[in-house]
């Protein structure tokens, strides 16, 4: 008679369990996702999350951009603070953001323009939308051409009408306007485009619906699609106070010294001075972060705008 030992009395291993084989399964879908996720993290910690934090810190220190930076604590904002030509170039860039609520209205009216039924409307897209695509360096160095006093398109066209016009980018009162027009009209399409797909996307049984209870077409914009583009217009005035603030191909190609009488640097404009003409890589960090503490404020404060503006139609 065979004797049994310890290990035979043994029973056999169990099968794995459905949580364990889930359990397993979450793992290996777990680290493919980390692997996916792990370069754009990895690109984003050294070319974004490491410059800004070096930013703040080279912000209080006394720098070239070559030899080691030395610590100076808050000069660089003290000097800010006393500098007229920072506060000249800050208000520059405000003024100039004047265009965005115009290129807003301007684009709206294009597009509820371009969606009615009638012929030529692709034309018209496709023409509206060439300016968008084009370099702003070429379209910057065109309006400069237009703009000259001498013998410029516009004064040309203004002849026409018995107007002289000014110098436009050499007069220090129309510098700031004439850069506005152009900063329209290069992203007017852009504006119109997202407004038009907003507007063919509004269902039509509000309409409708509307015209059945008697609401005429003014009140049919104001109740129904102002409202259905909230979120469209919301997403381009960020987005435009944001590129507005960094403004600077158009202003280094068509007034390259910043303008008469420094009528048209923005902030962008003079930090790129200060770091790379006149070697203050510190005292230019310093203004760069206080530019992003601005932008980030009015874009925080524009959220939270649009979030109260949605519990009020609620």
């Amino acid at each position: 008679m065979a004797i049994m030992t310890p290990a035979a009395l043994q029973a056999p291993a169990a099968p794995p369990t459905p949580a364990t084989r889930r359990s397993r399964l979450h793992r290996r879908e777990h680290m493919a996702a980390a692997a996916f996720i792990a370069l754009p993290v990895i690109g984003f910690v050294l070319f974004i999350g490491y410059p800004m934090l070096y930013a703040v810190y080279a912000s209080f220190t006394r720098w070239n951009g070559l030899s080691d930076p030395q610590f100076i604590g808050l000069d660089n904002f003290v000097a800010m603070a006393n500098d007229r030509y920072f506060w000249q170039a800050m208000g520059n860039t405000l003024y100039m953001m004047i265009g965005i609520p115009i290129g807003l209205l301007l684009s709206l009216v294009l597009a509820l323009a371009l969606n009615r039924k009638m012929r030529g409307t692709t034309f018209f897209r496709t023409v509206y939308y060439v300016p968008v695509i084009s370099s702003l360096a070429a379209v910057a160095i065109l309006w400069q051409w237009a703009y000259n006093g001498d013998f410029g398109l516009v004064n040309q066209t203004l002849a026409i009408f018995g107007i002289e016009g000014p110098n436009w980018l050499q007069d220090a009162s129309t510098a700031k306007p004439a850069i506005i027009i152009m900063s329209v009209w290069k992203g007017l399409g852009f504006a119109m485009l997202l407004y038009l797909a907003a507007l063919q996307s509004v269902p039509r049984h509000l309409y409708e619906a509307a015209s059945i209870d008697g609401a005429n077409p003014v009140s049919q914009f104001w109740h129904i699609t102002v409202p259905m583009l909230r979120p469209v217009t919301f997403f381009l005035v960020v987005t435009s106070i944001i590129g507005g603030s960094q403004i600077f191909i158009e202003i280094n190609i068509m007034t390259p010294e910043g303008g008469p009488e420094f009528s048209t640097a923005s902030i962008v404009w003079y930090i790129w001075q200060k770091a790379f003409q006149y070697s203050q890589m510190g005292y230019a960090t310093a203004m760069s972060v206080v530019l992003g503490i601005l932008v980030f404020v009015v874009t925080a404060i524009q959220f939270r705008m649009n979030r109260r503006s949605e519990f009020s139609i609620e």
